[in-house]
């Protein structure tokens, strides 16, 4: 699943993929200019290396004329605009007056290099020119004094030395190709890594945060009663965590267990009194045992009214709670064939094996009671229960229905809002399809009353469930 923008992992990954980014963008900058700098070093060396190997054989005769006994004979000095060139001239005489090349290699056929910058001897200058046919040159210029030979015999009419001007230049294209081919690499290097660092990091986050999905799955087992805790080891950073939550699973269970304890045991406290009272109203024909008999009735009501959303209300609040529909229908409908079987009452079950109420069984068994009994009741030969799945996932849908004589949408009206009884020749409080709903909602279930096929009563609820395995 992918992860949403308010995702711890998403989080973690963008900030370390960020500041990655940033770091092979850096590093990237920081390895070309290195390299530029590096071959631009090294283009200046070889420069250099040109620049003395003209020099070496580089003398002067008699007169002063510059020569050269042992010419540089290497390739790229004697290819027409090779990229590679020497050029000797003479010192300018005056301000006004440019050097004059004496000498130059072939490379550079009748071109000269547009130099001239240096000004004393054995000032050495260092530069870019255009060059020819687009080039863009790098050159080397140093004014030197040049000597005849040593072997010579001295002659007071020869000259002893002279100034030239020496210069060197050399094509950049070639190095720029070398820099252009070094950055392309870089470029698509640094992207593959980086893809490679962002992946290695989303793997790491979900490793390092699959023990808290592990926590989530096994909360939703907990939650689906599949299971009662918190199963299995974690990392120490997370196992604190997996403890307290055990603890508040154990305390959350107890809590409700207090509460239903003690709602027990306020029903008992108040049926005894309110049974006491009603035994001696009916012992009396007194007006005031009249009144006192139909207010312990309301009472009556009133208080498996309340009580019994008190207890649903515990229980519809604990972690894990779950039950089979199966065996609570199969439970009712066999105590209540034997109790209405000799009215001739036929009650029939379908569909129920496989289906898993998340709630509390006690709750199941009061809602399917209450609907049982009250369908019973009022069938004239008929009773069925279908269980079947909700249209919505997760949900079941029970159906209870009889062939008695239904209500109209005012009776419905009156049972369910005021709870009034509509027969008081039937035994009962008259609250039980007003519990019905009551219990269905606070499970965030829902409860609607309809007209069955043979024109009974049609009781339809839909309660959260388990899902069933595949």
């Amino acid at each position: 699943m992918l992860p949403t923008s308010n995702s711890l992992a998403l989080r973690l990954v963008a900030i370390a993929a960020g500041w990655g980014v940033i770091g092979l963008v850096a590093g990237g900058l920081l390895l070309s200019s290195l390299f530029r700098s590096a071959a631009e070093r090294g283009f200046d060396q070889r420069l250099l290396a040109d620049l003395e190997g003209v020099i070496a054989v580089a003398e002067i005769d008699c007169g002063g004329t510059f020569v050269m006994p042992k010419p540089l004979i290497a390739e790229r000095f004697t290819r027409a605009f090779s990229g590679s060139y020497w050029q000797v001239a003479t010192m300018a005489s005056g301000p006004n007056t440019p050097s004059q090349p004496v000498m130059r290699s072939r490379s550079l056929w009748d071109k000269t290099l547009p130099l001239g910058k240096g000004t004393r001897a054995g000032e050495m200058v260092q530069g870019y020119a255009p060059g020819f046919l687009g080039q863009r040159l790098r050159y080397v210029e140093r004014i030197v004094s040049i000597a005849r030979p040593d072997t010579d015999v001295p002659d007071a009419a020869c000259v002893g030395s002279r100034l030239f001007r020496i210069a060197v230049a050399g094509d950049l294209r070639d190095v720029e190709a070398e820099i252009e081919g070094f950055e392309s690499t870089l470029f698509w290097s640094v992207i593959a890594l980086g893809g490679s660092m962002t992946l290695a990091m989303a793997l790491f986050v979900r490793l390092g945060l699959s023990p808290l999905e592990k926590i989530s799955v096994a909360l939703a087992a907990i939650r689906e009663g599949r299971a009662a805790r918190l199963e299995g080891r974690y990392p120490s950073e997370i196992q604190p965590l997996a403890d307290e939550l055990n603890a508040l699973v154990r305390h959350n269970a107890d809590v409700v267990a207090r509460a239903r304890t003690h709602v027990g045991n306020l029903a008992h406290f108040l049926k005894t009194p309110l049974s006491v009272l009603a035994n001696e109203a009916r012992a009396s024909s007194s007006p005031l045992a009249d009144a006192v008999n139909k207010q312990v009735g309301v009472m009556r009501r009133q208080v498996d009214h309340y009580l019994a959303r008190a207890r649903t209300v515990a229980s519809a609040g604990v972690i894990g709670a779950r039950c089979d529909v199966a065996p609570v229908i199969a439970d009712l409908t066999r105590a209540l064939t034997r109790i209405y079987d000799q009215q001739g009452i036929a009650i029939s079950a379908d569909g129920a094996e496989g289906f898993v109420f998340r709630g509390d069984r006690a709750d199941l068994e009061e809602m399917l009671g209450n609907l049982l009994d009250n369908a019973c009741k009022w069938a004239a030969e008929q009773v069925s229960i279908r269980v079947s799945p909700s249209q919505v996932p997760g949900r079941l849908r029970i159906v209870v229905e009889d062939d008695g004589p239904g209500l109209s949408d005012e009776q419905k009206k009156r049972v369910l809002e005021r709870g009034e009884r509509l027969d008081e020749s039937k035994p009962g409080s008259g609250l039980g399809l007003g519990i019905v709903r009551e219990i269905a909602s606070l499970y965030g279930g829902t409860f609607a009353l309809g007209r069955s096929a043979s024109g009974g009563l049609s009781v339809e609820l839909d309660l959260p469930a388990v899902d069933r395995p595949a």
